[in-house]
């Protein structure tokens, strides 16, 4: 029986769609069908509908084909998102059919058919919705779809569960071909409401947008239920062979793990992890049957385009030391097994072997750890590794369960369609795949920095002793960035074990770090008579001592990745020129500087570059130039809060005040490969200070 937690309900508002046109409703439906990951993962399936459109040329009514674009989200598709096709020039295609051999060469007609110079590219799913007799399709992935779908008697059980409402085709590579198959099947069976795709997929349709979104529902729902009633009482994956770790040793050994993996990946291009230890994870990788099933591979195309052919499995009994030895051993026999299946499957216009290394990581009683490209793909690759257990727990609970053949799969992988649309691909920013972590990051130079970084593709976890503060910053950057970028962590710089643990959470989010960016600071101001043993231990603890307890751990880390890394101290132009009445502040600014300038000897055999940005009066958004030190400095130059900044301004030899976005560019600069060069170097953002030059 369904439980109505598992039964998907219909979100479709009839007062919302009122008044909408057929191509409105497409969006409306798309979006409701994408916004529940059991129908369909992100950039998973897609929808379509036939509508009567005005010609722009003749004036004439033409049925037009809506259909989603290639690449998109039915989740958070737009009508921008559609592709346009003149039906009656898809159905001429037919005519220019050369037979299955040459199919793909239909990809390149579809641009013919556009409808209204849209530019949005129809996807190589076209023509299976253009050829289904009716006017909404729906094409998605649901996890108990392709359980049946991925069943060794999947054909019988499709008859079993939907009876004749639901129809089956065996396995055919996604295309012109298969759109054919679909338009014969709907011409042979006018009553059927869809049809099951051996591992693929479901496809129904309807001549109402809501009925063909409803049936939709109702036949995944019924899927469900009769999974839940077949299941029951039966042991997932043979039942448990081993316990979970607790939470907190789970992220502990994620922790140790995912730098060391990051390393040996990231040959190609830096790479940024994502850590999955959800209840469905959990039980899969402490399972008995789960080397056996994870062997064969994932059946839907979406699943193992996303996640490889097979994950590899990591070798832990509990001691993390031995896993780490023998890891690299483990990493290079996956290498050496892709490229051997590469070569078994390979054909001679095949596209150049791609990165060997596994996407997905299981770790028996730990979760399970993917890597890729970026934050969101990474996290992606996760959930749709989720969508593969769910299929193999169901599949193998009732059937056996069957993951694409090899030279299939490899066909869908290699394809020279989808190795076109990689080439497509935008080119990588410049801090793709690297991760920074920013002390003081709720500050002004601290979250203008993370920005900065944000907008060239890096990852940012912003530490700071204000989580006010953090959380509003956190906030703005997740707004504009996304959240997949943006972490925070509560960090006191002057505790070791709060700064270990800092790191210890940026590698399980991220999956370690390259870029550090020591900001943390105060500021204080008097005489040294009056200086007190309390401030001056304050000024030392937080911006001497804390830079060396956040480098320290950085270095740890960093030669555990082995590919290198980037140290910027925002230190102070008081480093290097002495200053009235801060004698604590400037002393502290100069042990900064000079613990740079060890660091950089010590890093570079390991590729670890530190260098050191000054600034000076930088006020507009800085926590430390609020309160006390604020009034302090005034007191000093004899003026009062609104002449300081202008006193500053005119006291450098440009005459121009530096803002927080200025510290933000030098501190960019020797994170990226602009300074690949640079190491042990200070690069003074203060408009012109004679007494801080240099030499």
């Amino acid at each position: 029986m369904t439980t109505a937690s598992s039964r998907l309900p219909s979100l479709w508002d009839d007062a919302k769609a009122a008044g909408m046109t057929e191509a409105e409703k497409l969006l409306y439906r798309s979006n409701l069908l994408g916004s529940d990951k059991r129908v369909t993962n992100y950039g998973g399936g897609n929808t379509s509908a036939k509508a009567m459109e005005t010609d722009p040329l003749t004036g004439e009514q033409v049925e037009v084909l809506w259909v989603k674009g290639s690449g998109g989200d039915v989740g958070s598709i737009r009508m921008d998102g559609f592709a346009t096709l003149y039906m009656d020039k898809l159905r001429a295609l037919k005519g220019k059919y050369r037979g299955v051999e040459h199919e793909d060469e239909m990809v390149g007609y579809l641009p013919f058919c556009t409808f209204n110079l849209n530019p949005r590219a129809a996807s190589i799913d076209t023509p299976l919705h253009a050829y289904v007799p009716r006017r909404h399709v729906d094409h998605m992935h649901p996890d108990a779809i392709i359980a049946i779908a991925a069943s060794a008697n999947s054909r019988a059980l499709t008859q079993e569960v939907f009876g004749d409402d639901i129809g089956w085709l065996p396995w055919k590579k996604p295309g012109y071909e298969l759109g054919l198959w679909l338009e014969e099947f709907c011409q042979k069976n006018p009553d059927a409401k869809g049809v099951v795709l051996e591992s693929h997929g479901l496809f129904t349709w309807d001549d109402d947008a809501k009925a063909c979104y409803e049936l939709t529902l109702e036949i995944i729902n019924k899927a469900i239920a009769w999974f839940e009633g077949k299941t029951a009482g039966v042991p997932a994956f043979g039942g448990a062979a081993r316990e979970a770790l607790d939470a907190e040793a789970r992220r502990a050994v994620a922790a140790r793990l995912m730098p060391a993996i990051r390393g040996m990946v990231s040959g190609q291009q830096h790479m940024v992890g994502h850590f999955d230890d959800s209840d469905a994870v959990l039980q899969f990788v402490n399972a008995k049957n789960m080397r056996d099933l994870a062997a064969l591979g994932t059946s839907c195309p979406d699943h193992f385009l996303r996640t490889k052919i097979r994950p590899l499995v990591v070798e832990f009994d509990g001691d993390i030391d031995a896993t780490l030895r023998d890891l690299p051993a483990q990493v290079a026999a996956y290498r050496d097994d892709y490229a051997a299946y590469y070569n078994r499957c390979r054909h001679s216009d095949s596209p150049a072997l791609r990165d060997p290394n596994a996407v997905v990581y299981l770790v028996p009683g730990v979760g399970m750890i993917t890597f890729a490209k970026d934050r969101a793909t990474a996290r992606i690759s996760a959930e749709f590794y989720v969508n593969a257990i769910n299929v193999m727990r169901d599949a193998s609970a009732v059937s056996e369960y069957r993951g694409l053949p090899e030279q299939e799969a490899f066909d869908i992988e290699y394809w020279l369609l989808e190795e076109a649309k990689l080439q497509r691909m935008p080119k990588p920013r410049s801090l793709a795949g690297r991760v920074a972590l920013v002390t003081g990051g709720a500050g002004g130079i601290g979250s203008a920095t993370a920005e900065r970084y944000l907008a060239e593709g890096a990852c940012v976890m912003l530490a700071d002793i204000n989580e006010a503060a953090l959380a509003s910053v956190s906030q703005n950057l997740s707004s504009r960035h996304g959240k997949d970028v943006v972490r925070t962590v509560k960090m006191n710089v002057t505790e070791e074990d709060a700064v270990a643990a800092a790191y210890a959470h940026t590698a399980v989010e991220f999956g370690g770090v390259d870029i550090l960016v020591s900001n943390a600071g105060i500021a204080s101001s008097a005489p040294v008579e009056d200086t007190t043993l309390e401030l001056w231990n304050k000024n030392m603890a937080i911006l001497s001592t804390g830079y060396f307890l956040v480098s320290r751990e950085a270095f740890r880390l960093m030669r555990a990745q082995g590919i290198g890394g980037a140290v910027v101290f925002v230190a102070s132009k008081n480093g290097l020129a002495a200053s009235p009445n801060a004698s604590a502040y400037c002393t502290a600014k100069a042990s900064e500087i000079h613990l740079a300038r060890c660091l950089a000897l010590e890093g570079a055999e390991a590729g670890i570059r530190v260098n050191v940005v000054n600034p000076d009066a930088v006020l507009r958004g800085s926590k430390i130039w609020e309160g006390e030190w604020l009034d302090q400095r005034a007191s000093t130059y004899k003026t009062d809060k609104e002449g300081l900044e202008e006193m500053y301004r005119n006291r450098s030899m440009l005459k121009r005040s530096v803002l927080p976005e200025d510290i933000a560019e030098a501190a960019y600069f020797f994170a990226s490969e602009k300074s690949a060069k640079s190491t042990g170097n200070i690069l003074n953002v203060d408009a012109g200070n004679v007494q801080a030059f240099t030499r």
